[in-house]
């Protein structure tokens, strides 16, 4: 992996923790969920400016993808709503690089080297290892390590998808901003169904949390998006997954959330597996 895509996808990790952190932080996290995702649509129009339009072999992927993102963000809802921030999204984005590496390499036919192989369990089985943490309040969860996982594969799925897409598009960031309109329109449309009222209420008390948090989902799966076109999606899924390292930050210095053994080793491990990565070829 090139040295210029390995640290745009850290920079996306760094973003993804932070907005997720925003969303987790929330007492009403649909309603944040709501703003960040209405939050996309001033860069998305950006990239709708300056991107040519995707290829029409990408629009099925585009469909498929939309579906698979909505379900990805009302799980994260209800693991968030279950678990802590330093439990759920570990847990949550550990299984997906999993996941994805073992479709690639049975189904798409891509082949690992043995550096690459290690980096990608390292990673994967360090963040898993938080399945049975304790929550803030020093007990076992479960229920919100299952909603974890259940949310992870959805990151998984999704990634496959878009990787693959955006390939066939010729325009990651055309792809990624069509996506965006049309995952907007639907989740904003299961939202307002369901909480009649919200959207309103997000565009009057939920400015700076739109454009902060929205801004920076937006930039983060855009240069995801991007790396999947420059390198394998296994190792880019991978490498991004260590955006838990700043959620762990994030989680013990903000929330307040316990910092015990496991959570270090686990940091460890995933700081480890991005190291070998990076070293691999």
């Amino acid at each position: 992996m090139e040295l210029s895509v390995f640290l745009a996808v850290l920079f996306a990790a760094v973003l993804h923790a932070c907005w997720n952190a925003v969303v987790k932080q929330a007492d009403d996290k649909v309603f944040s969920m709501t703003a960040v995702v209405l939050g996309h649509i001033p860069l998305t129009c950006v990239a709708l400016l300056l991107s040519p339009i995707p290829a029409p072999e990408s629009w099925p992927f585009i469909v498929g993808s939309v579906s698979l993102h909505i379900g990805y963000q009302f799980f994260l809802l209800f693991a968030y709503r279950n678990g802590d921030f330093t439990q759920v999204y570990p847990i949550a984005r550990g299984s997906a690089p999993l996941i994805v590496a073992f479709v690639s390499a049975v189904f798409l036919g891509v082949v690992f080297s043995g550096m690459q192989t290690a980096a990608i369990l390292m990673i994967g089985v360090g963040l898993m290892s938080l399945f049975l943490v304790r929550n803030a309040d020093g007990l076992h969860n479960p229920k919100g390590g299952w909603l974890a996982i259940a949310t992870g594969c959805f990151i998984a799925a999704y990634s496959l998808v878009d990787g693959l897409g955006a390939r066939q598009a010729g325009t990651a960031f055309g792809y990624y901003a069509w996506l965006t309109v049309f995952q907007t329109v639907v989740f904003c449309t299961i939202v307002a169904m369901r909480r009649p009222g919200i959207l309103r209420r997000v565009l009057n008390e939920g400015r700076k949390t739109a454009l902060l948090g929205g801004s920076a989902s937006f930039a983060a799966y855009a240069i995801v998006i991007w790396g999947f076109t420059k390198a394998p999606i296994a190792l880019v899924s991978a490498l991004r997954e260590t955006s838990i390292i700043f959620a762990l930050l994030i989680g013990v210095i903000i929330m307040n959330e316990r910092l015990n053994l496991a959570k270090v080793v686990s940091t460890a491990i995933t700081l480890c597996g991005a190291v070998i990565l990076r070293l691999s070829r």
